[in-house]
C-alpha cells in the first residue's frame, strides 16, 4: 500500500455513529446541516441492500437501572437510557447514499470541511468494490470522504462479526490493499468498526492484524465500539405480556449508557495498543458507546479518543443531543 496513509480531520471532533437515525436523504441532511458536528456517518449500507423486515428488525429503549423498556418510541423517557436493537444494516443501497451526497454537494456554494464517513459492510471482495465505489466519488463532490468498514453487527443469522476473527480481519485487509495498490483511483481514509471485546486475546488479534500490514497502518482510523451481542430486555414478567421485548427471543444488540464502561475500556486499551507500535501509533480510535452529555464526551475523549460518536441519545433526543454536548463543553470543542 502507498506509504502515505490519508487522515481524517474531525472538527468540532463530534459526529453520530451509523445507525438507524442515519438512514434517509433527509436524516443525512439534517446531520450535515447541524453546526455542532465535524463530521457525519451513513447507516452501514451493502452493495445490493439489506431486506428489512419490519416484523424482525426492531428496537427498544430501557431503564438502565429498572431494565423497564420503552413502551411508546414516540415518547422516550429520561430515563431510557439504554437501548436494544435486532437491526442488521440499511435497506438501501451503497450507490443510494453516494447519490445522497453529491445532492448535499450540490446544494454547497463552496467546498465544505465536514467529513461524511460512508459505513459498508459485505464480504472482503464486497467491502474492496464498495471502497472503490466510495472513492470513485469523491472526485465529484465538494466534501471529504472516508469509509467505515462495519465489521461488527451482532444481528446477522449465519455471520458472526468479522472482526472478532484474527484470520478474518486478514482477508480484509488483504482485499483493501489489492483494490487500493493498483493505484486507478484516489487513495481516501478507510477505517474499521469493532464489535465490544470483552477479553486480552480480542485485543491482540486486532492488534496483530494492524501490524502486520507494515508501517505505517493503512488503516486509518477504528471505530469503537458498536453493540454488544446477545443482550436481551424483557417486558413485564408480572403480567400476561411478559416475555422478550423485541420479536422472536429478543436477543439483540445493545447500546446506550449500559455500554458506556465497556466502549471506554476499549477505547483505553485499544489506545494504549496501539502506541506501543510504530506500525499503529498513528491510527486514531473514535469512540462511541452510551456518550449522551458533555460528561460522557469528555471521558471518551481522556481515554484515547480523537473524536466522539452518538448513537442511542440521538435516537432519544434527536439532533438536539450535539447542541447539548456542545453547550455542556463551554466551548471546549
Amino acid at each position: 500500500m502507498d506509504s502515505e496513509v490519508p487522515g481524517i480531520e474531525i472538527n468540532p471532533p463530534l459526529l453520530n455513529s451509523a445507525n438507524p437515525w442515519a438512514t434517509t436523504h433527509r436524516d443525512l441532511e439534517a446531520l450535515f446541516k447541524c453546526p455542532s458536528l465535524g463530521a457525519i456517518t451513513t447507516r452501514t449500507a451493502l452493495l445490493n441492500g439489506f431486506k428489512h423486515d419490519a416484523a424482525v428488525h426492531q428496537y427498544t429503549f430501557f431503564d438502565t437501572v429498572t431494565h423497564a423498556p420503552n413502551e411508546d418510541l414516540k415518547n422516550v423517557k429520561d430515563e431510557e437510557t439504554s437501548s436494544l436493537n435486532t437491526l442488521g444494516y440499511s435497506p438501501y443501497l451503497l450507490r443510494e447514499y453516494l447519490s445522497y451526497i453529491k445532492a448535499l454537494s450540490d446544494d454547497l456554494s463552496e467546498p465544505s470541511t465536514k467529513l461524511i464517513i460512508v459505513s459498508v459492510t459485505g464480504s472482503p471482495d464486497e467491502v474492496a468494490e464498495c471502497y472503490r465505489l466510495v472513492a470513485d466519488h469523491s472526485k465529484v463532490v465538494k466534501m471529504p470522504l472516508a469509509v467505515e468498514i462495519n465489521l461488527s453487527c451482532p444481528n446477522i443469522p449465519n455471520a458472526p462479526p468479522p472482526a472478532y476473527s484474527g484470520d478474518m480481519l486478514m482477508l480484509y485487509l488483504k482485499a483493501l490493499r489489492e483494490i487500493i495498490s493498483g493505484g486507478e483511483i484516489p487513495r481516501i481514509p478507510f477505517g474499521l468498526k469493532t464489535p465490544p471485546y470483552t477479553h486480552a486475546g480480542q485485543f491482540e488479534a486486532i492488534v496483530a492484524a494492524l501490524r502486520s500490514q507494515g508501517a505505517p497502518c493503512p488503516v486509518t482510523f477504528l471505530t469503537a465500539t458498536n453493540t454488544l451481542g446477545s443482550c436481551l430486555v424483557l417486558s413485564d414478567i408480572d403480567s400476561q405480556a411478559g416475555g422478550p421485548k423485541l420479536p422472536g427471543p429478543g436477543i439483540g444488540g445493545m447500546a446506550g449508557a449500559a455500554l458506556h464502561p465497556l466502549a471506554l475500556g476499549n477505547v483505553a486499551t485499544m489506545r494504549n495498543m496501539l502506541d506501543q507500535a510504530a506500525e499503529t501509533k498513528d491510527v486514531k480510535i473514535i469512540g462511541i458507546g452510551g456518550v449522551e452529555d458533555a460528561s460522557g464526551y469528555k471521558r471518551m475523549k481522556s481515554v484515547g479518543a480523537c473524536a466522539v460518536g452518538v448513537g442511542t441519545a440521538l435516537g432519544r433526543k434527536g439532533l438536539k443531543v450535539f447542541e447539548e454536548i456542545e453547550t455542556g463543553l463551554k466551548g471546549e470543542l
